[in-house]
């Protein structure tokens, strides 16, 4: 039901991605995250392609958290803002965090250690149905998607929606 990746760069380091739908929690979940009573990253999984964007997220905010560089206050809202196609911490947050009213939630966790403690609390928190995480495209909303990352018709003729969405998350800095 749960996915999780080592980091190459950092091997010492797992991220893991827990998909929920039907959740009836939110707010509350929401509330906590900004208090820092969870320690993971809330996405809102309509605006994701597929799981592999939220790996590239992670791994740059690990990398920019290594090297000092992050522009967020944790690591988690780091995760966040690395979605983003462009450089508004606000607007990240808006479009690619959780809201009180969402119905489904990609939960992030970042970690060196066994996992199973971390995902039964996160489970626990979140009242709702766990889907695996590769259901993640089922939630995306497509058109939103690529008016967000401004993809062409000719882009998705020569790749895919994924192409175009990580190509954007990893130039955002250099544009």
């Amino acid at each position: 039901m749960h996915l999780t990746h080592k980091l190459e760069l950092f091997p010492d380091q797992k991220v893991t991605q827990m998909l929920f739908k039907e959740v009836k929690n939110a707010a509350e979940l929401r509330q906590s995250a900004v208090e820092g009573k969870i320690n993971a990253a809330l996405i809102n999984p309509t605006m994701l392609v597929n799981p592999f964007q939220v790996l590239v997220a992670a791994n740059k905010a690990v990398h920019l958290q290594k090297t000092g560089k992050m522009k967020t206050r944790s690591l988690y809202s780091e995760i966040i803002f690395n979605l983003s196609p462009n450089n508004n911490i606000s607007e990240a947050f808006k479009r690619f965090g959780i809201s009180d009213g969402d119905t489904s939630v990609m939960v992030v966790l970042v970690h060196s250690e066994d996992e199973s403690k971390l995902l039964a609390d996160i489970t626990a928190r979140v009242s709702g149905q766990q889907v695996p995480v590769e259901d993640v495209s089922s939630l995306s909303d497509q058109a939103k998607i690529k008016k967000l990352y401004k993809v062409t018709p000719l882009e998705e003729k020569s790749g895919t929606l994924l192409d175009a969405v990580v190509c954007r998350m990893a130039i955002k800095d250099v544009m």
